[in-house]
């Protein structure tokens, strides 16, 4: 997107920016992440009616992943993933650091178990606390 094709759209507020590049489902939902801080721009919290710059740059917290991005399109329309995908580039680093993160997450799985133990396993570890 070149600087006079950029320079002809209009403003587009954070929220709406985030609906339409697909980060969250609704608006009020990116607003919920905004005012709690979820969302840095340009690494500081900002307000939910900051309009958003091509150049500028995101960081994102969803979840257990937190990706920093690039703008590169402005849109207040909400369209297909591919689409969306224009309108921001992931910076290398945060492709870098989620990955060796996943890697951990994927590594410390096997140490916890996510289900509750089974009767039959409850009923072993109270033999084995009672000393029977």
């Amino acid at each position: 997107m070149t600087a006079e094709h950029a320079a002809d759209q209009q403003p587009v507020r954070l929220d709406k920016w985030l609906w339409a590049a697909r980060f969250f489902k609704t608006r009020s939902l990116a607003k919920q992440a905004i005012e709690s801080g979820h969302v840095r721009y340009g690494g500081e919290r900002s307000k939910v009616s900051k309009d958003v710059e091509i150049g500028a740059r995101l960081r994102i917290r969803q979840g257990w992943d937190e990706v920093e991005v690039v703008v590169r399109g402005l849109s207040d329309q909400r369209r297909g993933a591919p689409e969306a995908r224009r309108l921001y580039e992931e910076t290398a680093e945060s492709q870098e650091r989620r990955a060796s993160q996943r890697l951990q997450r994927e590594a410390a799985q096997g140490l916890v178990s996510p289900q509750r133990p089974t009767k039959q396993q409850r009923r072993a570890l109270q033999r084995l606390k009672r000393g029977a």
